[in-house]
């Protein structure tokens, strides 16, 4: 127990920094830019600071509580979240999830608007630790183990798809692979699900031709006109203007009409112009510790379900990270994930703060040893 004390203590100081960090960078890569809506940098900063404090208070009460609750809350969170992933593709309800930018995937409640697929993530990470929790050894066969879960699981991914969030539907899948591997699927189950999905995938890609455009050119580059290639180039650009030290808070160029959404899904390259090397530096390396210590505390958890918990949150945050980061340095094809704490967006702000939490209670043994 003292061994934890210190992990969780450090993941809260962790997270508490990250979005301090995050409140500045929105800042500095919103402080130019004026939206229809007259929102400019303080604006986003401000919104993103409610967020903070509304995902603060709602950590701190699940730090101290029996994580093991949402063990038994997994069934009506699932149902919850589907429900609300399911507004947004009924045609009578545009008035309260409109289509932004060509895609459903908000819903607004009048003084708090949600995005249903960030809280998939953790639904479906939480959901899939208490069903492999409860087989055991059942998981390592394909009927018993595997199947139950991608009946389930299918429909869901479904719905986030036809958003259209293609790549929030595939990182939803890999965390539920995730905990599904911790806790013991044979690899063989999951090359087969691999081959079995890739014509889904490409059905998927091809179906839509920003999909298609963003993959081909990924994949060739230089063959890829202008257009195609401009908001990875433009990221380029910026990281590389930063050089070691950054251009300073509030004086990148990028965010000025070149680069879109320089505030949330392509805030990594806003830091490292504004902030250099040094900065992005600092910033991974305060994400990768907090993925480590989460590792920490799932190895030490006090339950085989706080075990699989800890294992799927924690993977939520690295592997988001890492598809941020990814996308920004043209590692990846264009995708719209977010960075953990640092970008804009409330709902993510909220629940990678709600994770900490868990995983703060995780790490406690909240609830009692074996249970």
């Amino acid at each position: 127990m003292i061994e934890r004390r210190w992990e969780t203590r450090l993941l809260a100081l962790l997270a508490a920094v990250l979005v301090v960090f995050g409140l500045v960078a929105v800042y500095g890569a919103s402080s130019l830019v004026t939206t229809p809506a007259g929102d400019v940098g303080a604006g986003f900063a401000l919104r993103q600071l409610f967020g903070a404090i509304a995902g603060g208070i709602v950590a701190t009460v699940v730090a101290r509580s029996d994580y093991h609750r949402w063990q038994r809350a997994a069934w009506p969170l699932l149902a919850a979240t589907a429900l609300l992933l399911l507004i947004p593709l009924l045609p009578f309800t545009r008035s309260i999830a409109p289509a932004i930018n060509g895609a459903r995937r908000w819903v607004s409640f009048g003084f708090v608007t949600v995005q249903p697929s960030e809280l998939a993530k953790f639904t479906v990470v939480v959901w899939c630790a208490m069903l492999a929790a409860k087989k055991g050894e059942q998981i390592r066969t394909f009927r018993l183990g595997v199947l139950p879960f991608l009946t389930v699981l299918m429909p869901l991914l479904a719905l986030i798809f036809f958003e259209p969030n293609l790549s929030m539907a595939l990182l939803v899948a890999v965390l539920a692979g995730v905990v599904l591997f911790t806790a013991g699927a044979r690899i063989g189950h999951f090359l087969v699900l691999a081959v079995g999905s890739a014509p889904l995938l490409f059905s998927a890609v091809a179906s839509a031709q920003y999909r298609l455009a963003r993959v081909l050119t990924f994949l060739n580059p230089g063959s890829a006109p202008a257009e195609a290639t401009w908001q990875v180039h433009q990221s380029l650009v910026g990281i590389g203007a930063g050089k070691l030290l950054g251009v300073g808070l509030g004086q990148g160029q990028q965010k000025l009409g070149y680069l879109p959404y320089a505030y949330s899904d392509f805030i990594f390259s806003t830091i490292g112009e504004e902030w250099g090397f040094v900065g992005v530096s600092v910033m991974l390396l305060l994400l990768g510790t907090f993925v480590w210590l989460g590792f920490r505390i799932a190895r030490s958890a006090d339950s085989r379900f706080g075990q699989l918990l800890a294992v799927g949150l924690t993977g939520s945050i690295g592997i988001s990270a890492i598809l941020h980061v990814g996308v920004t340095l043209a590692l990846l094809p264009t995708t719209g994930v977010t960075l953990p704490f640092i970008s804009y967006g409330r709902s993510s702000l909220f629940m990678s703060l709600l994770v900490t939490g868990v995983l703060v209670s995780v790490g406690e043994g909240r609830g009692g040893v074996g249970r």
